[in-house]
């Protein structure tokens, strides 16, 4: 009995993201404008949990911004148009690829950064480490064994 709950969840598992759009009637009737508000949305970013398109989450507001862009496409929107609407409301943060400009140049720029400072930290650390010191001599070895005898 336990190996039919495995296989069960087994073949459900894939199906996960499938369950973002939580109610039929979200999607579009035409497929391919269905299909192009698919598109828009995996571009864009679940304000909630910042790590998912919309497409893929079921956060309530991005249920709220999947229903937008459907509206959106059904109007007759360019995809540009969608996604200049919703980065004007919400700012490039929006899009799960921000594109490069200069305010956007520190986000793009950041992992770049993070190994320059990180190798100036070992540089640094490894230039200020002091040379080990020399070996002793036979008569402080001497003078180091009689200080322990005692």
């Amino acid at each position: 009995m336990k190996h039919i709950y495995l296989v069960l969840f087994a073949l459900l598992l894939p199906a996960g993201p499938a369950w973002a759009i939580s109610d039929p009637s979200e999607a579009l009737p035409d497929a391919r404008q269905e299909a192009r508000a698919v598109q828009i949305g995996q571009q864009l970013r679940c304000l909630v949990c910042q790590n998912e398109s919309i497409e893929d989450s079921g956060a309530d507001l991005a249920r709220d911004l999947r229903h937008i862009v459907r509206q959106r496409v059904a109007a007759g929107d360019s995809d540009q148009q969608i996604v200049a609407w919703l980065v004007a409301r919400y700012g490039n943060f929006v899009r799960l690829r921000p594109p490069l400009e200069a305010s956007t140049i520190l986000l793009w720029g950041s992992p770049v950064l993070a190994l320059l400072v990180g190798a100036g930290a070992v540089w640094f650390a490894r230039a200020r480490h002091p040379a080990p010191p020399p070996p002793l001599s036979d008569a402080e070895r001497v003078r180091l064994e009689a200080l322990l005898d005692t």
